[in-house]
């Protein structure tokens, strides 16, 4: 085969798997504040496809398009992490509501409810809301809080390729931590996390399936990842990202 092939093979390749490319953009671009450009998404993305395919080895027993997807996925987040696209003033609402859950949470001796965590913010409850609904960007980069050696929470979570016996035990921990946290959530909570996170579902969607508003739907999910930075911040110290 000569080069030229090679070269048409590898163009023909990366046209193939651009629509994965737009698609994995933009459902990871719903999730975002309005100001973060969907084409630089792609751009991001598309990096990551030309790298899926320059390294793709079929002796491993993985469909390129599933690697694809996910060497597509961590381009474009590690795109977002170079961005310092949370303002000052959210950050500090972000680190404010933490608080209020941490302190109720030991007070209490349980998951307080939105009208407790608005009393320890002396707010009241539709304040409270209108903070959630500012910080409803908070997504992507909420648990991925730099740890000592740099890596996030997430990456010790998603990371398929290290396979030290340290790292799989540390995943192993977090994962059991997350679950717990997630089980200590209120139902609605707990509900709204899981489609978002697991099954991926956007805000619309979810607020289709459990019936709500959509500005709703972005409240509680902006408040069950705080319920979860305040649980892991007792449980897995880390020196925080926002």
């Amino acid at each position: 085969m000569t080069p030229e092939t090679d070269s048409e093979q590898r163009e023909a390749l990366i046209l193939r798997h651009l629509a994965q490319v737009r698609l994995i953009a933009r459902r990871i671009h719903e999730r975002l504040p309005e100001n973060v450009s969907l084409d630089d998404l792609i751009s991001a993305g598309v990096v990551g496809l030309i790298s899926a395919i320059d390294h793709f080895d079929p002796a491993h027993n993985v469909q390129l398009k599933t690697y694809a997807e996910y060497k597509i996925r961590g381009a474009i987040l590690d795109s977002l992490r170079g961005l310092d696209w949370a303002p000052r003033q959210k950050r500090k609402m972000a680190r404010q509501v933490e608080a209020a859950i941490q302190s109720a949470s030991q007070r209490l001796h349980r998951e307080p409810t939105e009208e407790e965590i608005a009393g320890e913010l002396q707010l009241d409850l539709a304040e409270y809301h209108a903070w959630l609904a500012d910080l409803q960007g908070l997504g992507i980069g909420a648990l991925e809080c730099a740890g000592e050696d740099g890596r996030n929470l997430i990456e010790y979570v998603a990371d398929d390729e290290d396979r030290l016996p340290s790292r799989l035990v540390e995943r192993a921990e977090l994962e059991r931590l997350l679950a717990e946290a997630i089980e200590h959530m209120p139902a609605i909570d707990r509900t709204v996390i899981s489609l978002y996170y697991r099954e991926e579902l956007t805000l619309r969607e979810i607020a289709e399936v459990v019936h709500l508003h959509q500005s709703r739907i972005s409240q509680l999910k902006s408040q069950a990842i705080l319920r979860l930075r305040a649980y892991m911040a007792k449980r897995w110290p880390v020196e925080r990202g926002i």
